[in-house]
């Protein structure tokens, strides 16, 4: 708890950087203060919100044991195991299969799935897959997760007023290339902190989840089965927003030898290894 405690912290402290490096870029010393307090704005604003815009974001309907009596009860099951509080639970309306956790802390956990994932694994795989994201939320890794999605997508957008709006008039105007390279790099830095945290979370996770579940054989046949078919069926909101793509369970991102290389997901083949491992 303590370590990820730290990983946000410097998350957060890089993301005021970057935000600073490119308001400098853009309008100079104003321009640097200025984006120096909407970094720390967002930062406070990612904290409290960015896990209801995520939800909102992918149009996602919360469920309770009436309407959808299969997964709730599931999770439910999942977080006594656990030993967590119960996690508000959302069903995403999307053909691909695929599942994430947001929320800022267990008590205001959040986990999702998509109608594809609920329609392709049978129920011991979803439970895996269910319980991975639960571990997600014992390891409180959902705020890390979710703060660097939102301030990903921050990061472009400033890259994008920038390029458009950037540089200063008068004699302290910078170099149009220096601010052009800003304009650039600086999402690809914001791309790389999310890289960096994200993959290695990804196999505690899988780890958390078969314990949770009491069998990794199973979440393992269910990223096998995830990772076959996401890479044919696209899913919109996730190609519109990449910046959430290392929150799912499995990469959502179309993109061909893109999609290995800047991928924020550690390799099937090797998640899948790391499961049969366990007994």
């Amino acid at each position: 708890m303590f370590g990820n405690w730290i990983k946000t912290s410097i998350l957060m402290a890089g993301i005021v950087a970057l935000f600073g490096a490119m308001g400098a870029a853009i309008g100079g010393q104003q321009g640097m203060l200025i984006a120096l307090v909407m970094g720390g704005a967002m930062n406070v604003w990612a904290y409290w919100f960015s896990d209801k815009m995520v939800l909102k974001m992918y149009k996602a309907r919360e469920v309770d044991a009436a309407s959808s009596p299969y997964l709730y009860n599931m999770v439910a099951e999942l977080a006594r195991r656990a030993e967590l509080p119960m996690p508000k639970v959302y069903i995403i309306d999307e053909a691909q299969p695929n599942a994430f956790a947001t929320g800022r802390n267990p008590d205001n956990a959040a986990v999702a799935a998509t109608t594809g994932i609920i329609r392709m694994l049978s129920e011991r795989e979803l439970r895996g897959v269910m319980a991975h994201e639960l571990a997600h939320v014992k390891n409180r890794d959902i705020l890390i997760s979710t703060i660097s999605a939102t301030i990903a997508g921050a990061i472009s957008m400033l890259a994008n007023f920038g390029m458009f709006f950037g540089g200063r008039e008068g004699e302290e105007r910078p170099n149009p290339i220096v601010s052009i390279a800003m304009m650039i790099l600086a999402p690809l830095a914001g791309m790389l902190i999310q890289m960096a945290i994200s993959r290695t979370r990804e196999f505690g996770a899988d780890r958390g989840g078969a314990e949770i579940s009491g069998d990794p054989a199973a979440l393992a046949a269910a990223l096998a089965k995830i990772d076959a078919y996401t890479r044919g069926i696209p899913m919109h909101t996730a190609e519109r927003h990449p910046e959430t793509a290392q929150m799912m369970i499995m990469n959502p991102l179309s993109g061909g030898g893109l999609r290995g290389l800047f991928s924020t997901h550690p390799s099937t083949q090797e998640r899948i290894a790391r499961l049969q491992t366990m007994r």
